[in-house]
């Protein structure tokens, strides 16, 4: 079976963002925030005279691995948060596919299922980014004894999909997380999105993840010269760290301010400027019973311990955080599209959005994602690699977060 070893490891490439868990669907929209998305229309499964070919054209690049699993015969292929709207367009008449389906099978990982009627492996599997981002699967057919040794072997260890750190302990209420603002300085906990494994938009050589980490140091030397905040990173390095950990290393610093950076690339090539992102409402709700059906859940509000709570009273008392939080988040955006219009840097002709992104769910801390540009418009990404206008931008966000203390410090 020489001939058709195939390196399984992950092609490791993008994402973002963003997660919200759900049942595995065929071919159902999934309650995801991500990103890369189908594309049906240069999608396809075709028999070929040798077995099948498999193209699935996604909006950008997302990590991915693919194996096989017996009794009965699948090929599994698990990605990063991929929104599989319109996959059902993708199923055609096969002599060795049944069935195509897919869904979330772990918060932030999406998986789709190949119901095979005969057993096959893979000959190839490959990933494209230019000028389309692709994947590329062929299978051939093997004996039932090929197919059952390749299914049996053990995973290799870099296989393995990143898992959540451990929740670390939560300081008690007295550290201030959450109140109202008062003297001392102002702690800001820095996210710059992505990293590691997860390398975020790409274009032009550039990848999300390293802009982001740059800009974000930057940033967190504007604020500390300035002498009126505390800064903590939720990442020093190009490293992989779980959504759920930022917020964990969120609430151990004690933040008051919440802040994650981004700089995506949509498909449609439209957004333009910078964006500020909080928390819909919608998203809201269902995020506090999301939250809450966690079994290790001893840090979703500051120095409250809900592992020994009920859904229920979990649910309540994170909704109570979150209607005292919210209008202070508002206000925190409203502060952040006054401060960057006013440095004259160019905002989307929406300036603040609402999204179910995971890193805005601390219910107690106001929390919001910026868009500091997107890398899908070469004004922005050109933006983005200028060390003067990262300066511009991250003096602003130093204005807004003062004008925004000052004024949630004296709020009734």
């Amino acid at each position: 079976m020489k001939g058709l070893e195939v390196s399984f490891h992950f092609r490791l490439m993008l994402l973002v963002l963003v997660i919200l868990s759900g049942a595995a669907v065929s071919g159902e929209a999934q309650q995801l925030s991500a990103l890369a998305r189908l594309d049906p229309k240069v999608s396809h499964l075709t028999d070929t005279t040798g077995g099948v070919d498999l193209v699935l054209g996604i909006s950008q690049p997302v990590p991915w691995r693919v194996r096989v699993v017996d009794n009965p015969p699948r090929l599994i292929v698990d990605f990063r948060e991929v929104d599989w709207t319109g996959l059902e367009a993708v199923v055609q008449n096969s002599s060795f596919v049944s069935g195509l389906r897919a869904g979330v099978f772990r918060p932030g990982w999406s998986r789709l299922v190949l119901d095979l009627k005969a057993p096959m492996l893979v000959a190839e599997a490959g990933m494209v980014t230019s000028p389309a981002t692709q994947v590329h699967v062929v299978l051939v057919p093997v004996t039932p004894a090929d197919f059952a040794a390749k299914a049996a072997e053990p995973e290799p260890a870099d296989w393995a999909l990143p898992k959540p750190a451990p929740l670390v302990p939560v300081p008690p209420r007295g550290s201030g997380l959450g109140s109202r603002l008062g003297s001392g300085p102002l702690v800001v906990v820095i996210d710059p999105g992505h990293g590691g494994i997860d390398p975020g938009a790409e274009r032009d050589g550039s990848t999300e993840a390293k802009l982001m980490m740059v800009f974000a140091r930057e940033l967190k030397e504007v604020l500390l010269r300035d002498g009126a905040f505390k800064v903590i990173l939720t990442r020093e390095d190009d490293s992989f760290v779980p959504l759920e950990t930022r917020i964990s290393i969120a609430h151990l610093a004690g933040a008051q301010v919440f802040l994650a950076l981004h700089a995506d690339a949509l498909a449609e090539g439209a957004a333009v400027g910078a964006t500020v992102y909080t928390l819909a409402d919608a998203a809201s709700d269902k995020a506090s019973a999301t939250l809450a059906e966690r079994h290790n859940r001893d840090d979703l509000l500051a120095g409250i311990d809900l592992s020994q709570q009920d859904d229920v009273v979990a649910t309540v008392l994170m909704d109570m955080a979150r209607a005292a939080t919210t209008p202070r988040t508002a206000r925190l955006a409203d502060a952040l599209v006054a401060a960057i219009t006013t440095a004259r840097i160019r905002m989307h002709r929406h300036p603040h959005q609402e999204a179910s992104f995971a890193v805005l769910k601390s219910a107690d801390i106001p929390s919001v994602l910026l868009e500091v540009g997107f890398l899908s418009s070469a004004s922005d990404l050109e933006h983005l690699l200028d060390p003067d206008w990262r300066q511009t931008m991250a003096r602003a966000i130093r204005d807004a977060l003062k004008a925004w203390a000052a004024a949630d410090a004296s709020a009734p």
